[in-house]
């Protein structure tokens, strides 16, 4: 009996300490809780500060783990700077000429896949088992969480629509902004920190991992690469064998890739098929054409189980590091030229949004068979999918796109009047934006001004913003211009951000966000009892007023029957009608002015 208990005891202290030495272990691996865990849960972000810092103890001449921000519920926004260079910060990588891929996981927290591929890429590629010597040609710069603080509203079910981790973080900040809306107006610190971040290393490559939602079918992952639809036409060139390079990549690996957004035409209609489309700015993708830069959005499929899906990821990084090692230092002089050909650009016609065109061609698509019948709960049209059984879809792809706003820019610059010099300058500064500030006291500008013909603003608030859609035109007057005016040349590397920011009817600019809707709010006005005596008085002294007056009744009903637009027809004629009314504040200029200074 005694032997027994003996030997109980012995086995069960063999039992802890390796127990003990195992998890002793798991305090230097470099080793995620997914991985341990067979890839069904995902570590907390107090793992991502430790293997950032192991990362950097394990390969000290490779890695440098940076905190590059502070989020509002003050947590550590962290990177790896990543490369066999030794060139681990953004002057010695731009002195040395290496290309930066930058690869940022977790913008939306519960599409976590991309924190824990990234760590597994990293560590392969560093030990030599995947990739090799890409580490030799560029600098890796890996965020593994965007997002950190919604990383940390951690829990389950956080993303019904997903498969996988069994918990996760959260979409939005803890300021319940969404970060992948935010790349243009740069609202949070989150953002602001980012483009910080990229103004300091200027990436080749910017790659926004995420995990879509959408229905159930087989393909596993897109791809969207820009510029390929949009921005520099031999960037381009180049675009699109990025993509098409990691695409095969991928499905020399046993992936279904695609290079289009896998979302249905018709929500929840598998027959309507796919519409491809060019990305506004607001988004990473569409942001980084805007800097003659490549903005890569990996989407994997939500419905793919999670190990499925950081494999996926893992993939798509390996690749990358690979194209970038192979083909970087070529794209790299390729985006310097695009940077000599944008500084060009004043004068020139230049699309500020796209549009897909009604053509479409009919591809095949590995889908699953489904039925659609009427929701007993919703009564709603739903399609229900039966994943043992694949079958193949036969569905429209809309892919042309074309230009759709399209903007002649000015022949110098942007003048931006002094009471708004401060908040454009702050943007302009987040965005690495030339421009000089005017000296002289007071001076009159032959200028163009933009005013508003039509104002719609967004019914609800969106991103703590209310939105702004602005028709008219530019056209030629003289202003005066103060002291503190900003001065934005057109003739600069970001030329097209430059426009994407400064031009009214751009879809992601400075007014479209509503940065300006009190130049389109009424302010004074004029009592009825007064505008009645003053259109009085001007029927009676300008017959050809009255003519007109006559004829607006006659040809527009519902001008007739608007007793207050009829009062307006008088006021805006009146000499106290604000003549800044519907003025858009930021002007246009054909020559560049003096007595400006750099900033």
């Amino acid at each position: 009996m005694l032997r027994r208990a003996l030997l109980s005891a012995a086995v069960f202290s063999l039992f802890a300490v390796n127990a003990h030495a195992a998890r002793d272990m798991r305090l230097f691996s470099l080793k995620t809780q997914a991985e341990y865990s067979g890839f069904k849960n995902t570590g907390r972000y107090e793992e991502v500060e430790a293997l950032c810092r192991r990362f950097e103890e394990h390969h000290p001449k490779q890695v440098r783990c940076f905190e590059y921000g502070r989020t509002p519920e003050n947590r550590p926004m962290l990177a790896l700077a990543v490369s066999n260079t030794g060139a681990l910060t953004p002057d010695a990588a731009k002195r040395r000429k290496i290309p930066v891929l930058l690869v940022q996981g977790g913008i939306h927290a519960g599409e976590i896949d991309g924190k824990d591929a990234g760590f597994l890429a990293l560590r392969e590629v560093l030990e030599g088992k995947a990739a090799a010597g890409v580490l030799d040609k560029q600098v890796l710069l890996f965020v593994p969480v965007f997002n950190v603080d919604g990383h940390e509203r951690f829990g389950a079910w956080n993303r019904p629509n997903q498969r996988g981790p069994v918990e996760m973080g959260w979409r939005s900040t803890a300021q319940n902004y969404n970060l992948n809306r935010e790349y243009m107006k740069a609202d949070t610190p989150e953002m602001q920190h980012m483009l910080a971040l990229v103004n300091a290393w200027d990436p080749l490559a910017y790659v926004d991992l995420h995990v879509t939602d959408g229905a159930q079918f087989e393909p596993d992952i897109s791809i969207q690469v820009e510029p390929v639809h949009a921005g520099d036409a031999a960037l381009r060139v180049a675009g699109t064998a990025l993509r098409d390079g990691v695409l095969a990549d991928l499905a020399k690996q046993g992936s279904d890739p695609k290079p289009f957004y896998m979302s249905f035409a018709e929500e929840d209609n598998p027959q309507s098929g796919f519409v491809d489309s060019a990305p506004n700015p607001r988004f990473s993708h569409g942001y980084f054409l805007l800097r003659n830069r490549f903005g890569v959005l990996v989407e994997t499929h939500s419905w793919k189980d999670y190990p499925t899906r950081v494999r996926i990821t893992r993939n798509t990084i390996v690749s990358l590091l690979s194209q970038v090692a192979q083909h970087g230092a070529a794209w790299r002089q390729t985006a310097m030229e695009a940077d000599l050909r944008a500084a060009q650009l004043a004068g020139s016609a230049l699309p500020l949004s796209y549009k897909t065109t009604e053509k479409s061609r009919m591809i095949a698509f590995r889908g699953y068979a489904y039925t659609r019948t009427p929701s007993e709960v919703s009564g709603a049209l739903m399609t229900r999918y039966d994943e043992k059984t694949p079958q193949i879809w036969t569905v429209p792809l809309r892919d042309e796109i074309v230009p759709d706003l399209q903007v002649t820019a000015p022949k110098a610059g942007y003048l931006v009047p002094r009471a708004q010099a401060a908040m454009v300058g702050a943007k302009l500064r987040q965005h690495g934006i030339a421009y000089k500030e005017m000296r002289s006291i007071f001076a009159r500008q032959n200028v163009e001004v933009f005013r508003a013909t039509a104002v719609k603003f967004g019914a609800q608030s969106f991103e703590g913003r209310q939105t702004a859609a602005v028709q008219g035109e530019w056209q030629k007057e003289e202003r005066l211009v103060d002291a503190g005016a900003l001065y934005v040349p057109v003739n600069q590397p970001k030329a097209r951000l430059v426009m994407a920011l400064l031009e009214p009817r751009a879809p992601d600019s400075l007014l479209a966000w509503g940065s300006f809707n009190t130049a389109f709010e009424r302010k004074e006005y004029m009592e009825d009892y007064v505008a009645e005596d003053v259109a009085r008085a001007q029927l009676a002294a300008d017959p050809a007023l009255a003519a007109q007056f006559r004829q607006k009744l006659a040809d527009e009903p519902e001008f007739a029957k608007n007793p207050r637009a009829r009062l307006e027809f008088f006021a805006r004629r009146h000499a106290s009608w604000d003549e800044r009314l519907n003025l858009y504040p930021v002007m246009r200029v054909d020559v560049a002015p003096v007595g400006f200074m750099d900033l």
